[in-house]
């Protein structure tokens, strides 16, 4: 059923995917059965099989940031070719899955072993050091993972819209220069100041749409920007490298979240070239930006309207492998270290502030949202325990850089993402059963439907009908891994062996920072052997292991 031929039956839902680094293959997984579920329940009403719900959720709008923007891109150059869900664990753990651009893209990557290659110090130039860490093999990943087969193209599946239109943020150095002027004594005063918030805008189509680049992967339009932009949200900041990205200057003018800016102070030049750091650091979550997609598609532009599950036509549905914790208890410490520390976290929580009206409406009481995030119980000595967050996942350590020191910590994320999402589709992306019948779209679409068989545990129905049968005891296809347990770990003799790797890396970086006399880059590399090298790689290694300590990772 196409998504035009019955727009009373629409309910849309707008996918917002925050940023992750290897904790991607967590949103793979949850895209992967989320993808699989629709297309099940497709299947089903294609085939008119009796007891179907009849009602169609459509995604009109993939936004993300960092590593969720990079899933966005990477999920708009997937959805017409075939793609195969990986349902199971294969026999080979560390085989490689082409057949599925999510896990090949975030699971597979570039091998099993990644560490390495972010430690090689191959992009170390004299005078020229971009990140701390070797950003190249995002450049190939990007190459193979955006790569399309034209000669197997399919249709738009109908859960998307037929525009289908993906954003991601950025956190752009250059920023957009305004100024807001003053009356003063003589000469009008104005104060000069600069917007560092910025998106690169997508709409799947090959022809203008206003603030929307279009984007054909077919036919090679605009594809080479998108897999800039989708680089330029996952550039870690300082951690891996700082990526520029061209646009022609009116979509920037018109992009739907800068015109504020552009149209009283609009770019002049043909096209506009940025400077751009991950997009996380000043917008990880962008939902309110795919609020505004949705509100723009279903004209529902009444917020009491769109929270109301008697009258709500759209939800925003975010996947957040690391969701926002309530704030511990603030120690007022000057020691100029803990100041900077918390300098830094002040200015990301300011950056990433969003207004009032809607933070409130982040609860579990509202319609107009909805959060998927890690959740699995864990067996720790003996004991069983429940884990959430960052801990309830494998690529959570390491300040979500885990995921590269193992590949069966990816593995692991992906079935946990896949399970996750069943059990929310099953039991909390639902709607109350008494507004099933004041709610239009569900009451025609579950007319004549046994709604009990599509009942969650607290007695609501689901919005994404669920087939199959459900999990026994909250059973989930997670393997066994090397470690023999169900939940992957890495010895310290196996970490120990990165050691040399991150003392050549830092010796590399502290002798190239800048270009030196002779004497001084000898002096400069004696004092790097003796002490610094040491130093840097001892406190470097310390953190590795602590963090998968304290995840439970390190045996």
């Amino acid at each position: 059923m196409a998504e035009n031929s019955s727009p009373d039956q629409n309910f849309y839902v707008g996918l917002c995917m925050a940023g992750a680094v290897s904790a991607g293959a967590y949103t793979a997984g949850v895209l992967d059965y989320l993808f699989e579920a629709l297309e099940e329940w497709q299947k089903r009403k294609d085939e008119n099989v009796p007891g179907t719900p009849m009602h169609n959720v459509v995604i009109p709008v993939i936004g993300g940031a960092s590593a969720g923007g990079m899933t966005g891109i990477i999920t708009a150059s997937a959805i017409n070719n075939p793609i195969k869900h990986i349902k199971e664990p294969s026999a080979d753990l560390l085989a490689e899955h082409p057949e599925n651009k999510l896990y090949h893209s975030w699971v597979d990557l570039l091998g099993p072993d990644m560490f390495p290659m972010l430690l090689n110090t191959s992009d170390i130039k004299k005078g020229n050091i971009t990140s701390l860490l070797n950003s190249s093999f995002i450049d190939k990943v990007a190459k193979k993972v955006l790569t399309v087969n034209k000669n197997n193209w399919l249709p738009t599946p109908s859960f998307f819209s037929q525009n289908l239109k993906v954003f991601t943020t950025l956190t752009n150095l250059r920023g957009f220069g305004y100024n807001i002027a003053f009356n003063a004594m003589e000469n009008p005063g104005k104060y000069y100041m600069r917007a560092h918030n910025d998106y690169a805008c997508f709409i799947l189509q090959d022809n203008d749409a206003e603030g929307w680049m279009p984007l054909d992967f077919k036919n090679d339009v605009n594809t080479s920007i998108a897999a800039d932009a989708a680089m330029a949200t996952g550039a870690f900041p300082v951690g891996l490298t700082a990526r520029t990205l061209v646009r022609e200057s009116k979509y920037v003018n018109q992009s739907p979240w800068c015109r504020d800016v552009t149209e009283k102070f609009p770019i002049t030049t043909p096209t506009y070239e940025s400077l751009n750091i991950d997009g996380g650091v000043i917008n990880n979550e962008p939902f309110e930006k795919v609020r505004d997609v949705l509100i723009d598609k279903t004209k529902q532009d009444n917020e009491e309207e769109y929270q109301d599950f008697n009258q709500f036509k759209s939800t925003v549905l975010m996947i957040d492998p690391f969701p926002s914790e309530k704030p511990k208890h603030f120690e007022a410490d000057k020691q100029i270290f803990k100041v900077m520390q918390k300098t830094l976290g002040s200015f990301l929580d300011q950056m990433r502030a969003k207004p009032v009206n809607l933070t409130d409406a982040m609860d579990n009481s509202k319609a107009g949202q909805f959060l998927i995030a890690p959740t699995r119980k864990i067996d720790i000595n003996g004991k069983r325990e429940s884990f959430g967050g960052d801990t309830a996942i494998a690529c959570g350590s390491f300040s979500g850089f885990g995921g590269f020191i193992s590949k069966e910590f990816r593995v692991h994320d992906f079935f946990l993402g896949r399970f996750n999402c069943e059990m929310f589709l099953r039991n909390y992306f639902t709607i109350p059963a008494e507004a099933v019948e004041n709610n239009e779209i569900f009451k025609r679409g579950y007319e004549g439907v046994d709604k009990e068989l599509f009942t969650s545990d607290d007695g609501k129905i689901q919005i994404i009908p669920i087939f199959s049968a459900k999990p026994p005891n909250h059973y989930f296809p997670i393997p066994t891994f090397s470690n023999g347990s169900t939940w992957p770990m890495i010895s310290n003799k196996n970490v120990e062996r990165f050691r040399p790797m991150v003392k050549k890396r830092a010796q590399s970086l502290i002798l190239n920072l800048s270009t030196l006399g002779k004497l001084n880059t000898f002096l400069l590399w004696l004092g790097t052997k003796v002490l610094l090298n040491r130093q840097i790689t001892k406190f470097f290694m310390k953190k590795i292991k602590s963090s998968l300590s304290d995840h439970h990772l390190l045996k």
